[in-house]
C-alpha cells in the first residue's frame, strides 16, 4: 500500500485501517462498545494521541467527545486550529475493560495506530499523557516532569503533555496542557517560516 497518495486515497487507507480495528479479534477482546478509530484531517500536520476511548466515546465511535475531550478541542482552538486541521486518535481503539488499558493491549493496539500514522504522515504528534508516550516512544514517562519537551524519533517530532482528564481533575496540569499547547504552536510557527 502506497502512502504517498492524494487525500482521497489517504482517507479511503484511513478508512480500510478502521475496518481493520472494526474486525480485529484482539482488540475486542480487551475492549467493548463501538470502536473509536480516530477522525480529523488525513493531511494533518499535527496528531493528537490519548489513551483510550471514554464510555461517551465508546457510544458513538468518535474521540475525545466526553468531558476531557471537550476540553482538549476548546485547548485546540485556542491555539488557533480548528479540529478538522488536526486528526484525533488513541493507541486503544476500544473501551478498555478495565480502566487504563494494559501494556500488552497498548502493544498491540500501536500497530494500528502506526498504520494510520504513516498514512496520514504528520510532522508532530502531541503525545497526551503516559499511555500515548508508551505506545510511540517505547518508554515510560513521568509526565510532571518531561511535560513540554519533545523528542525526535523516525523523521517526526513527539511531543510530550498532560492528558486532558489529567488537566480536569489538576489545576497545575489543566495550566500546563494550556502552556504546553502555547509553546508547541510557537515551535510550528517558528520551524514553518
Amino acid at each position: 500500500m502506497s502512502y504517498n497518495t492524494g487525500r482521497m486515497d489517504k482517507e479511503k487507507e484511513l478508512f480500510q485501517v478502521a475496518e481493520e480495528i472494526l474486525k480485529c479479534r484482539l482488540c475486542r477482546q480487551w475492549g467493548t462498545g463501538m470502536p473509536v478509530p480516530g477522525e480529523g484531517s488525513a493531511d494533518a500536520r499535527l496528531v493528537f494521541i490519548g489513551e483510550a476511548p471514554g464510555k461517551e466515546e465508546a457510544k458513538t465511535g468518535r474521540p475525545f467527545v466526553g468531558r476531557s475531550g471537550r476540553l482538549l478541542r476548546l485547548m485546540i482552538s485556542e491555539i488557533g486550529l480548528r479540529a478538522e486541521e488536526v486528526y484525533i486518535t488513541s493507541p486503544v481503539k476500544y473501551l478498555p475493560l478495565r480502566g487504563t488499558p494494559s501494556r500488552e493491549n497498548v502493544l498491540h493496539s500501536r500497530e494500528h495506530l502506526m498504520k494510520q500514522l504513516s498514512i496520514i504522515g504528520p510532522q508532530t504528534v502531541v503525545l497526551l499523557g503516559s499511555v500515548a508516550c508508551l505506545a510511540l516512544l517505547d518508554r515510560k514517562v513521568e509526565i510532571t516532569k518531561e511535560h513540554g519537551s519533545s523528542v525526535r524519533k523516525d523523521g517526526r517530532t513527539y511531543f510530550i503533555t498532560y492528558h486532558p482528564a489529567y488537566a480536569l481533575r489538576f489545576p497545575k496540569g489543566k495550566e500546563g496542557l494550556r502552556e504546553d499547547l502555547g509553546k508547541l504552536v510557537q515551535k510550528i510557527m517558528k520551524t514553518s517560516t
